[in-house]
C-alpha cells in the first residue's frame, strides 16, 4: 500500500511538471523556455542562429606572427573580415602586427594576457588576465574590445560570468579546424570544415601553423561557393534580447 501511494505521488508530480512546462511553452515559446532552463550568463556562444547564410572565421594568436602577413593578404584580396583572438603577451611582442590587423578592419578580441587555462584559476586571477589583456589590446589597436575567448576553450561558469561583468561576450566555436594538431594534413583540415560548417558557424583557426595561411584562399573560395557570407563575429552576434540554448547557439528571445 505504501509503495502504491509513493508511486502515485511521483506520477502526480511528473504530470504537474509536464503541465507547467507545456503552459510555459504556450505562453512564452520554446526558445524562451529553453533559456529559463539554461542560464544564459553562464554559457559562451558557440554559434549564432542567423536569419541569413552567414558564418565567421576566427584566428587565435598566441605564438609567432610570421604567417600573419599572408593571412591578411588573403583576407584583403577576398574582401573578408575576420576575428582575431589575441593573447596580451603576443600583442606586446608584436605591436605593429596587431596594429596592421586592426588597421585592415578586423575584430580585435581578448584571448587572455598569459594564455592560461582559466577554468583552473581563482576569480581574482581570471579578472586580472582578462582586464590586462583588454587594456593592452585597446592601447595598441585603438579598438574597443568586447569579445573574449578563454585559452584552449577552457572555461567555467565563473569565467563566463566574470567576462560578462567586464563587458565581454564569451565566444567559443562549433567548427574546429584542428590546424594546430601535429601531423594533420591539408585534406583533413578541408574535410573537417566542409563537413561541419553550417549557417551561423564560428570556425576556429590558429596562426603560426603549418597549413592555415596556405589553405585559407581555398577555404574561403569553398565557403563562398556554398553561398556563405563571411563576417566577423562582432557583426553576427546579438547584443540584447537573446538566449543561448543547450548547444551553445545564440538565438533571439523575442
Amino acid at each position: 500500500m505504501f509503495i502504491l501511494v509513493v508511486k502515485l505521488k511521483n506520477l502526480i508530480g511528473w504530470v504537474v511538471a509536464i503541465g507547467v512546462l507545456a503552459a510555459a511553452v504556450l505562453l512564452f515559446g520554446f526558445n524562451a523556455v529553453t533559456g529559463v532552463f539554461n542560464t544564459n550568463s553562464d554559457l559562451p556562444i558557440y554559434s549564432v542562429d542567423c536569419p541569413y547564410k552567414k558564418l565567421a572565421i576566427t584566428f587565435d594568436c598566441a605564438w609567432g606572427d610570421a604567417d600573419i602577413p599572408g593571412i591578411l593578404d588573403t583576407l584583403r584580396k577576398e574582401n573578408v573580415k575576420a576575428t582575431f583572438f589575441i593573447v596580451g603577451q603576443w600583442a606586446e611582442k608584436y605591436p605593429e602586427t596587431l596594429r596592421q590587423i586592426a588597421l585592415e578592419g578586423h575584430d580585435i578580441a581578448n584571448h587572455g594576457y598569459s594564455h592560461l587555462r582559466m577554468g583552473a584559476l581563482d576569480s581574482s586571477r581570471i579578472k586580472a588576465e582578462i582586464t590586462q589583456c583588454g587594456s593592452v589590446l585597446n592601447r595598441i589597436s585603438g579598438q574597443k574590445i568586447e569579445l573574449f575567448r578563454p585559452p584552449y576553450g577552457d572555461y567555467s561558469k565563473n569565467v563566463v560570468k566574470i567576462a560578462g561583468s567586464l563587458g565581454y561576450y564569451t565566444i567559443q566555436w562549433d567548427v574546429d579546424s584542428l590546424d594546430w594538431k601535429p601531423g594533420i594534413s591539408k585534406v583533413e583540415i578541408l574535410n573537417r570544415i566542409s563537413s561541419r560548417v553550417k549557417i551561423g558557424s564560428i570556425i576556429l583557426f590558429h596562426n603560426d601553423t603549418p597549413h592555415t595561411a596556405e589553405l585559407l584562399p581555398t577555404i574561403i573560395t569553398m565557403l563562398k561557393k556554398n553561398g556563405y557570407e563571411l563576417v566577423p563575429v562582432s557583426q553576427m552576434i546579438f547584443r540584447e534580447n537573446f538566449i543561448i540554448d543547450f548547444e551553445g547557439k545564440q538565438k533571439r528571445s523575442t
